[in-house]
């Protein structure tokens, strides 16, 4: 593993055009490309592509192609998880779903960030933190989970949201950004 990619996996500054971690996101591309060119009837080609594909999967993973990630290698699939339509996962950093997971589509996931001040921004350096998402999780269509946000199991995120903070175990949130709206029994 060169600089770079410890340097990303560690949540420092790192350089994104790094020659081996350009190569590792082709390979990830030729992975997606087959994944989202396949056909339902296709499940041992999708299991085939989904060993290959991802850190660790669980169980019954169904994917909606298409889907879109960084590396893949980066994440971590429980049990039972189903992604919608248009599902997006920036991987630089790990990204842990449990077992029961549900996302509707075009859901949205970042560990990429980059810095505030311009001139560092200008340099191509960028950084990434992990996301967490609890076993029993519903995201709704459309929302977005920011870098290192940890989402508690048996919550719902409603359609639409911006998460940026971390949230409670067994809570609705909703909104830009989202918050709490209601505690589930």
């Amino acid at each position: 593993m060169n600089n770079e990619k410890v340097k990303m996996l560690a949540g420092e500054l790192y350089n994104a055009n790094d020659p081996e971690l350009l190569a590792e996101r082709s390979h990830t591309r030729g992975l997606l490309a087959r994944l989202n060119q396949s056909r339902p009837q296709d499940q041992n080609l999708r299991a085939e592509i989904y060993g290959a594909l991802f850190g660790s999967v669980g169980c019954s993973l169904v994917i909606e192609p298409p889907f879109y990630c960084d590396y893949g290698q980066n994440i971590i699939l429980g049990d039972r998880i189903f992604l919608n339509f248009n599902c997006v996962i920036l991987d630089p950093a790990r990204v842990e779903i449990g077992d029961d997971v549900f996302f509707g589509p075009a859901v949205q996931l970042y560990t990429a960030t980059h810095p505030l001040d311009s001139g560092l921004r200008r340099t191509g350096l960028e950084s990434a933190h992990p996301i967490t998402i609890g076993s029993d999780v519903w995201i709704g269509g459309g929302a977005i989970v920011c870098p290192g946000v940890k989402i508690g199991a048996g919550s719902v995120i409603g359609a639409g949201s911006v998460v940026t903070k971390d949230v409670a175990p067994g809570v609705v949130v909703a909104g830009n950004p989202a918050r709490v709206i209601r505690v589930l029994d």
